[in-house]
């Protein structure tokens, strides 16, 4: 039976409460993965050049901002205070600019028409990425660039996918609980810290459902890339490990164009 869609009106989807700890544990440049898969795949997609101009939705504390070309003109917008005024300590560009801004309101900026949007490893912490694809596409111009990376909306469902080994066929293997329902799956920035720890919020939603969104927004679905790490074991299960984690990928990106 399908589950009943949760209630979105109450949930707060701010960072604000674990700003600090964001902050510390990606550091300057990112953690590994941004490092070494996304930020280096992901530039390659955008392509951008002197005539290019990017708003970067979800910026945190400006990851993206610090990795392109210098002369492109640059918003980072995102609803924790504390990450954009991190984001400005970090970033001197004058062709840089960021703001406080909540995605699930219309925004209400100077410049209207950029060349590229983006949003990284953010749009499972919204609780309606429906409504935030039609904000994307009201200051994109047309034939605009939209980048969205997100965690696999199918490997990677938190407390609903998980591994397995099977001993018999010497294989680790990808469990998936359920993937059809909608899901709002809380996630502790401390577990150590059991119910005191803060909260962020995880949405799970199929991939069917992004896609139809973003064609109600006005995009058409340009290109569609799974990408894996690029980590290697050690010790006795190395080869098991290595195998299953360059089959079941971490990250998707949907690469979609303004109609």
């Amino acid at each position: 039976m399908r589950s009943k869609p949760y209630p979105r009106k109450t949930t707060s989807t701010s960072w604000e409460p674990v700003s600090k700890w964001y902050s510390q544990s990606v550091g300057k440049d990112g953690h590994y993965y941004h490092q070494f898969v996304i930020l280096p795949k992901l530039l390659k997609l955008l392509n951008l050049n002197d005539n290019s101009s990017l708003v970067d939705l979800a910026c945190g504390q400006g990851i993206l901002a610090r990795h392109i070309p210098a002369k492109v003109p640059y918003l980072g917008i995102d609803i924790a205070p504390s990450l954009i005024a991190e984001a400005k300590r970090l970033d001197k560009n004058p062709q840089h600019n960021y703001l406080v801004g909540d995605l699930a309101k219309p925004l209400k900026l100077e410049k209207q028409a950029f060349t590229h949007a983006t949003m990284i490893l953010a749009l499972q912490n919204l609780a309606k990425p429906d409504s935030v694809f039609k904000q994307i596409a009201a200051i994109l111009q047309p034939n605009g660039m939209f980048a969205m990376v997100i965690n696999h909306p199918y490997f990677r469902i938190p407390r609903q996918s998980s591994w397995g080994v099977d001993e018999n066929k010497k294989i680790q293997y990808r469990r998936v609980d359920l993937y059809l329902s909608e899901q709002k799956i809380p996630i502790q920035a401390h577990p150590s810290e059991g119910v005191q720890s803060s909260e962020t919020w995880s949405f799970h939603y199929p991939l069917s459902t992004y896609i139809r969104w973003l064609n109600e927004a006005g995009f058409v679905i340009e290109l569609l890339e799974e990408w894996c790490s690029d980590k290697k074991s050690e010790g006795k299960m190395a080869k098991m490990e290595d195998r299953s984690r360059a089959e079941f990928p971490l990250f998707m990106t949907l690469i979609a164009r303004k109609k």
